[in-house]
C-alpha cells in the first residue's frame, strides 16, 4: 500500500513540476514562448513523459487556467470578508479582481483571452467569480427585487468596463495610463455601484 501511495505522490509532484515549469517559461518569454520541449528542458524529463500527464499544449492551458480562477476566487473571497456592506463589499472584490490582473498577468491573460486564445469555456472553476460577484449585486439590489437575468447584466456592466480597463492596460503598458485608469476604474466602480442601489 505504502508503494502505491508514493507512485501517486511522485505522479502527483511530476504533474505539479510540469505545470510549474510551464508557468515559469510563461513569466519569462509569454505565452507564445510555451511549448511542449521547453517544459521538458525545463524538468529535465523527455517530452514523451510529458505528453504522458498532458496530451499537448492546450491541456496544461486549461489545467493553469483552472488554477487560475480558484486563486481568483479566493481573492475575492478574501476582499469580500473585509467588508459588512455590499456595496463595500462589491467594491472591494472588484478592486481585488483589478489587483489580481496586474499581479499575476500573465495567469489573467490565459483566463481571459487577452493577446491569446482562453480556455474558461471549459473550466467548472471559472463560473466562481461570477457567482461571488452576482451574489453581491443581489444583495445591493434586494430593493428593486431583480430578476437573475438583470443580476447578470449588471454584473456584466461592471465586467466589460473592468476588463476592458486590464486589457487596455496590459497590452499598452504606460506608466502614464497606469494612474488614470485607476481612477477611471474607481469612478467606474462607484458609479455603477450607485446606479444599481
Amino acid at each position: 500500500m505504502a508503494s502505491k501511495d508514493r507512485i501517486l505522490r511522485q505522479k502527483e509532484e511530476t504533474r505539479s513540476n510540469i505545470l510549474e515549469a510551464a508557468y515559469d517559461i510563461v513569466k519569462d518569454e509569454g505565452w507564445q514562448g510555451l511549448s511542449m520541449r521547453k517544459i521538458a528542458d525545463k524538468i529535465e524529463y523527455t517530452a514523451p513523459i510529458i505528453y504522458e500527464y498532458f496530451s499537448n499544449k492546450d491541456a496544461i492551458l486549461r489545467e493553469l487556467t483552472g488554477k487560475g480562477f480558484i486563486k481568483l476566487g479566493k481573492e475575492l473571497e478574501v476582499a469580500k470578508a473585509q467588508f459588512e456592506k455590499p456595496e463595500d463589499q462589491l467594491e472591494a472584490m472588484w478592486m481585488a479582481y483589478w489587483d489580481f490582473a496586474f499581479t499575476d498577468t500573465e495567469m489573467y491573460q490565459v483566463m481571459f483571452g487577452v493577446q491569446m486564445n482562453c480556455c474558461s469555456e471549459q473550466c467548472d472553476a471559472a463560473k466562481t467569480p461570477y457567482r461571488l460577484f452576482t451574489d453581491v449585486i443581489a444583495k445591493v439590489m434586494k430593493n428593486s427585487n431583480p430578476t437573475q437575468e438583470v443580476i447578470t447584466q449588471k454584473y456584466y456592466t461592471f465586467f466589460s468596463v473592468i476588463h476592458g480597463l486590464i486589457a487596455i492596460n496590459i497590452i499598452t503598458k504606460s506608466d502614464v495610463m497606469e494612474t488614470i485608469n485607476n481612477q477611471i476604474l474607481k469612478d467606474a466602480i462607484g458609479g455603477i455601484i450607485k446606479s444599481i442601489q
